[in-house]
C-alpha cells in the first residue's frame, strides 16, 4: 500500500508496536533500548556540523551583520515573553486542577535514593556567570566533541562573521560549507528512515519499564500536564501565529513526520535537523533559522516550562507543603532561571526540576520520587510542545526581522490556506 511508504504512518505503528511488545513483554521491551538511543546518537552527531554550516554560511552571505543582531535580540525578546506565558500557565492549572490533592504523602518516607542523581546533577549546574563562561569551548574542536549546541553556534557565529568580512576571497570557503551543509543533510535523509525501529524500541522500553499501570496511578497529573500543553498549543501558539499571518494546522501539517519522531523518542533533539530544513523550505531565512532553532532548543522550551510549574506544585500538594500566593510567586521567578538553558534532551526537564526545589528551600527535593515512575511519559508531552514551540519561534521571528520569503511560505501562511475565507486556520 502506497500508505505504508509515507514516514510518519510507519513510525506511527512503530509506536503502536512498540508499546504492545513493552505490556506484554516487559522484559523484552527493555531489551529493545538500544534502538531508541542509538537512533538520537546518530542524530545528536550530525547536529553540530549541521548548525556550524548553516549558520556560518547564513551569515556570510547576509550583507547586513547587524540584522542578524536585531534577529537575534527578537527572538531573545520571544523567548522571553512566551516561556514565561507557559509558566503562568501552568502554574494556573496546577492552581485551580489540584492534581497532587488529597495524596497526603509523607515526604520523609520518600526514596530520596531514587532521585539522588538528579539532585547531585542540579547541585553542579552553576549560576549566571558559570553557564556564560560555559558558552566559550576550551577548544574549536571541543565545542563539537562536547556537541554543545549553544557553544557550536558561538563559533559559528564568530566564524561566519570573520568569514563575511572577507568578501570574495572568502567565497570559496562559503561556497565549500555549502556543499558540506548539503551533505550533512543528505545523511539526515538517510538517518530519518530508521525511525520507525527507533519509535518501536524507545515505547517498548518506555512501557516495559514503567508499565501501564504506572500511568494509571498519575493520571490525573498526566492529563493535566497533556491537556495543558494541547491548551497552550492550540489557543497561545495558535493565536500568535495567527497574529503573524502564519495557520498553526498547516505547520502540523508540514512537520507530521518530526512530530511523530519525538513522540516515539521523547526527545525533540532528533528532530532539530529536519526542523532547520523545513524552516528554510518555506521561507524562513538561513541565517534567523541558524540563529532561532539552535538557541530555542536551550531558551525557548515552552513544554518544558509548562511541566516544571505543574510538577513542582504537585509535589507541594502531594506532601501538604502549603504554598501561598507570594511563594508561588517566588517560585515562578526562580523557574524563569532555571528553566533557561535546559537542553532539549530525555531527563533534562527532571535535572531542572531538582534544581527548583532545591533553590525554594521549602520543596522537597525527595518529592521527585512521586513522578520518577512517570516522568518518560511527560517527558514526551513537553518534547513536543518544545518542537513546535520553536517551530512557531522561526516563523514568527523571521515575520519580524523582514526576512520571511512569502512565495514560498504558502505550507505555513494562512493567506493562501484553502479555509481563509471561513476565517479558519
Amino acid at each position: 500500500m502506497r500508505l505504508l511508504k509515507l514516514l510518519y504512518v510507519q513510525v506511527l505503528i512503530g509506536i503502536v508496536i512498540g508499546v504492545a511488545v513493552g505490556h506484554f513483554s516487559p522484559q523484552t521491551g527493555v531489551s529493545l533500548k538500544p534502538l531508541g538511543d542509538a537512533f538520537i546518537a546518530l542524530m545528536k552527531m550530525l547536529i553540530g556540523p549541521i548548525i556550524f554550516t548553516t549558520v556560518v554560511v547564513g551569515m556570510a552571505g547576509m550583507g547586513d551583520l547587524r540584522k542578524a543582531g536585531k534577529a537575534g535580540l527578537k527572538a531573545f525578546i520571544y523567548f522571553e515573553a512566551v516561556t514565561t506565558l507557559a509558566l503562568i500557565i501552568g502554574l494556573v492549572i496546577a492552581n485551580v486542577f489540584k492534581p497532587g490533592e488529597g495524596l497526603h504523602v509523607d515526604a520523609a518516607a520518600l526514596d530520596a535514593k531514587s532521585v539522588s542523581g538528579y539532585a547531585e546533577a542540579a547541585k553542579h549546574s552553576g549560576g549566571v556567570t558559570d553557564f556564560l563562561l560555559h558558552l566559550i569551548p576550551k577548544s574549536f574542536v571541543g565545542a563539537f566533541a562536547q556537541g554543545d549546541v549553544l557553544q557550536i553556534l558561538l563559533l559559528a557565529l564568530l566564524f561566519g562573521t570573520a568569514l563575511g568580512r572577507l568578501g570574495e576571497h572568502g567565497r570559496p570557503v562559503m561556497n565549500l560549507l555549502n556543499d558540506v551543509s548539503r551533505v550533512f543533510f543528505g545523511i539526515v535523509a538517510f538517518v530519518t528512515r530508521l525511525a520507525p525501529l527507533a519509535a518501536a524500541g524507545a515505547m517498548a522500553f518506555t512501557v516495559g519499564e514503567y508499565g501501564l499501570g504506572a500511568i494509571a496511578k498519575m493520571a490525573q497529573l498526566i492529563a493535566c500536564v497533556y491537556a495543558t500543553c494541547a491548551a497552550f498549543i492550540f489557543i497561545a501558539l495558535g493565536a500568535i501565529l495567527r497574529a503573524c499571518g502564519f495557520s498553526l494546522w498547516k505547520l502540523l501539517r508540514l512537520l507530521k513526520d518530526e512530530l511523530l519522531v519525538v513522540l516515539g523518542c521523547s526527545s525533540s533533539e532528533p528532530a532539530l535537523p529536519a526542523l532547520m530544513e523545513k524552516m528554510e523550505r518555506v521561507g524562513c531565512a538561513r541565517p534567523t533559522v541558524g540563529l532561532v532553532v539552535p538557541a530555542g532548543y536551550s531558551f525557548n522550551l515552552d513544554g518544558t516550562c509548562i511541566y516544571l510549574t505543574m510538577a513542582a506544585l504537585f509535589i507541594a500538594q502531594a506532601t501538604d507543603t502549603p504554598m501561598d500566593l507570594g511563594q508561588q510567586l517566588s517560585l515562578l521567578v526562580i523557574l524563569l532561571i532555571t528553566s533557561k538553558g535546559a537542553a532539549g534532551i530525555t531527563g533534562s526537564g527532571f535535572v531542572t526540576l531538582a534544581a527548583t526545589l532545591a533553590a525554594t528551600n521549602q520543596l522537597p527535593v525527595a518529592g521527585m520520587a512521586l513522578i520518577l515512575g512517570v516522568d518518560r511519559f511527560l517527558s514526551e508531552a513537553r518534547a513536543i510542545t518544545n518542537f513546535i514551540g520553536n517551530a512557531a519561534a522561526t516563523l514568527v521571528v523571521s515575520k519580524w526581522n523582514g526576512d520571511f520569503d512569502e512565495t514560498k511560505g504558502g505550507d505555513v501562511t494562512r493567506e493562501r490556506s484553502s479555509r481563509e475565507g471561513q476565517g479558519q486556520g
